[in-house]
């Protein structure tokens, strides 16, 4: 199949994020986008560019002062609430720079959470699948264990299992490696790779660390919240991964 041919998996066009009500102060400026199947896209830029704002959008978690946003196809800006927060437990995974996992349940319940609010299907069904996907990602050994049991490397890796449980459309990752040493960093963006890679799955991450928006296919540069470059990276030399992390 000819990827570049296929439907856009987001497609943002004029994308304006306005904020504030007697003072209006503009972070994005008619953003235009476009995002495939199988692209590890990083969008970068200094503090305050406006990618994690951009990011937002895209994950139907805010909604543009202007412009539109595409999903598959569907029009974001269209959708009720209701309609817009089950999009994003079907179709979206969300990574963020703390993982959020909840301390009372175990890694595999964790990530059994958003398999059974999505698919609503039996806790049988959903503990085999989420099984599976630890398995996957080398987790396995993990199962069984709370999240304090956990490294902070370890915690991420686990979040990112929960955001691929339910085989979203798209993974968007804000910041994921803020909170970790770079050791860990690489492990969690080297898992990101091997997802586009290996399973061809689609993943946007936010990050300013250079080192690892080098190890993406495609970088997006923002700047006072315009695009100002847009990298493809495919043909250029990639660090090399490192071993796993604790």
């Amino acid at each position: 199949m000819n990827i570049a041919a296929e439907r856009p998996v987001l497609l943002a066009c004029g994308l304006v994020r306005e904020f504030g009500k007697t003072v209006r102060t503009r972070v994005l400026h008619g953003v235009d986008i476009t995002i495939r199947r199988g692209e590890f896209l990083a969008l970068t830029g200094p503090s305050g560019s406006g990618k994690s704002t951009l990011l937002y959008l895209l994950g139907a978690l805010d909604r543009p002062t202007a412009g539109t946003v595409m999903l598959d196809g569907a029009d974001l800006g269209g959708l009720r609430e209701s309609e817009r927060a089950d999009l994003r437990g079907n179709k979206i995974g969300f990574v963020f720079q703390f993982h959020f996992l909840l301390p009372e349940f175990s890694v595999l319940e964790n990530v059994m959470l958003p398999i059974l609010r999505a698919r609503r299907c039996s806790r049988a069904d959903a503990k085999h699948a989420a099984a599976r996907t630890l398995d996957a990602l080398g987790l396995s050994d993990l199962s069984k264990r709370r999240p304090h049991q956990l490294s902070g490397g370890q915690q991420q890796r686990v979040a990112i299992a929960r955001a691929v449980a339910n085989d979203p459309r798209i993974i968007l990752a804000d910041e994921p490696t803020g909170n970790l040493d770079s050791k860990n960093g690489h492990v969690v963006v080297e898992i990101f790779r091997r997802l586009v890679e290996d399973q061809g799955r689609t993943v946007v991450m936010v990050t300013h660390e250079g080192t690892f928006a080098a190890m993406a296919s495609r970088q997006t540069v923002l700047c006072d919240g315009h695009i100002v470059e847009d990298i493809d990276q495919r043909t250029a030399a990639r660090p090399q991964g490192m071993e796993s992390a604790t």
